[in-house]
């Protein structure tokens, strides 16, 4: 039987999904739990107990548990979940996210669910997750968890698994003397359970209990072995510009064993991690104040240079490493292969604008030169195409991504002249990537943008205007002009030296 099409979510408003009732329907997924762990085996055997009394078909279901460098090693209990396997990180790294990385790759299963050592996931909680990817490919989905106060040696892995069988988690903890993620709370209340969320909706996943299928989760490029905190707000990210839906899953419930870092030294957490997010999260717009230079620009400026002049390219470059946007990188795309050394008639050589759009940027760190531009700017947030010759204004670049960003809107597509020529083409690279994820082999990509996002075209006249004959123009009188600013005097002639 061939599957539906998949629903077109617009924004992050999942409004339009209707997942099944809980006990109501046929799971096909295959799930993969991916468990790391760090010392810690007491608590890891009650994750484990509550594991192997899921509601989801324990076919359906298999557990990485991975060692990330325990000592003494980490063992499986007698009581785990039928198809449990345990794994080492792999060689090379250490840290939460390597280990969950290797978790991943070692992982056969259809969706990939996080679930830390220290928590127990009620007896719903992997089908609740699960019957969200079994209506889209491109949804995160996050669990529920509440902190309790856990004494190690209060409770055994057949407690646990007795109370998670029942649906009675009740007699492990009570509600009352458990308490929430309130930065989470508070996010979810502002944004209606994040359907009006922005584009930082994906710093909103805590990786205690999560999930997203493979083929978001490759799209994404996966957890980032090279941080040690924070990684699961980096992903977060990431899964957000491959196009990702975040659902908060309130069903999904779980005790976390003992308060978390965030809760027991949430400053210093935030001190620590703040450098390394703010470099790779560039909608985190308070924490990038300074003009520099980040790992991950707020917008990739392209511009093709095939058959365009010097002085074009260079107005329209100059134009954006000039402008009020600091984070931002141009892309210029070139034969750039075809630039040799080998003997040439300089001012007669048909490469001479390529030679110079390449010299005049070859030591300038925000601008890359590509033979082709690839074929989003993930994971940057957005992308304008420039018409070579077309030059923003100070302003131009920072309010179109206002408009974006406050209309929610995936294409802006910029116009000049009475024939309605586009000079520009601003691009929300979670939109764009949400699209190639829906479109069908008959489907305009645009078209499927502007459902899931939305579409503007616009005149570009407010945002900037084109390079006008003379604007750029060297002349003898403008280098005269230049050497007199620099404190020297301008050669004179023959006649004036007579006189």
């Amino acid at each position: 039987m061939t599957a539906p099409p998949e629903p077109r979510v617009r924004g992050n408003d999942h409004t339009s999904l209707t997942p099944p009732a809980l006990g109501a329907w046929q799971p096909r997924l295959t799930a993969s739990v991916v468990v790391p762990a760090h010392g810690g085996q007491e608590a890891l055997d009650l994750t484990l107990a509550a594991l192997a009394a899921q509601s989801y078909p324990a076919h359906l279901t298999e557990v990485v548990v991975v060692d990330d460098g325990s000592t003494p090693a980490i063992r499986l209990p007698e009581l785990t979940p039928d198809n449990t396997r345990l794994i080492s990180s792999a060689p090379g790294g250490w840290g939460r996210s390597h280990a969950v990385r290797s978790g991943s790759e070692a992982a056969e299963g259809d969706v990939i669910v996080w679930i830390d050592a220290d928590t127990l996931a009620f007896r719903d909680h992997l089908e609740a997750q699960l019957r969200h990817h079994h209506l889209a490919r491109y949804l995160v989905v996050l669990g529920s968890r509440r902190v309790v106060d856990h004494v190690p040696g209060s409770l055994t892995p057949a407690e646990v698994h007795a109370a998670v069988a029942e649906g009675a988690e009740h007699r492990l903890y009570a509600i009352e003397a458990s308490r929430p993620n309130h930065w989470i709370e508070t996010v979810y209340k502002a944004t209606d359970d994040l359907r009006t969320a922005g584009p930082s909706v994906g710093t909103t996943l805590v990786g205690s209990t999560a999930s997203a299928h493979r083929d978001l989760l490759r799209a994404a490029g996966d957890s980032d072995p090279r941080l040690i905190l924070g990684e699961d707000s980096e992903l977060g990210y990431r899964l957000s510009q491959a196009g990702g839906v975040f659902v908060p899953e309130h069903e999904a419930r779980s005790w976390h064993l003992g308060a978390p870092t965030i809760e027991r030294d949430g400053q210093r957490l935030l001190s620590f991690i703040r450098p390394q997010l703010t470099d790779r999260i560039p909608t985190m717009r308070l924490g990038r104040k300074a003009r520099r230079q980040w790992l991950v620009p707020y917008v990739d400026v392209v511009v093709d240079t095939t058959g365009a002049s010097h002085d074009d390219v260079r107005a329209s470059v100059d134009a954006v490493l000039d402008g009020s946007l600091p984070d931002v990188r141009v892309t210029l795309v070139g034969a750039w292969d075809t630039l040799t050394d080998g003997r040439r008639k300089v001012l007669a050589d048909p490469l001479a604008d390529l030679r110079l759009i390449h010299a005049e940027y070859a030591h300038e760190g925000r601008v890359r030169f590509l033979a082709e531009a690839d074929e989003t700017s993930f994971p940057a947030p957005f992308r304008l195409h420039c018409a070579p010759g077309w030059r923003l204004s100070t302003e131009g670049l920072a309010c179109l991504v206002r408009e974006a960003d406050a209309e929610g809107l995936g294409l802006i597509e910029l116009t000049d002249g009475a024939d309605g020529e586009r000079v520009a083409r601003l691009e929300r690279t979670s939109a764009v990537r949400r699209a190639l994820f829906l479109a069908g082999p008959d489907d305009d990509l645009d078209t499927v943008v502007t459902e899931v996002s939305g579409a503007w075209r616009t005149d570009a006249k407010p945002w900037g205007a084109a390079l006008t004959p003379g604007d750029d123009e060297v002349s003898v009188a403008g280098l005269l002009t230049m050497l007199e600013e620099q404190g020297l005097r301008a050669p004179v002639s023959a006649d004036e030296s007579d006189r």
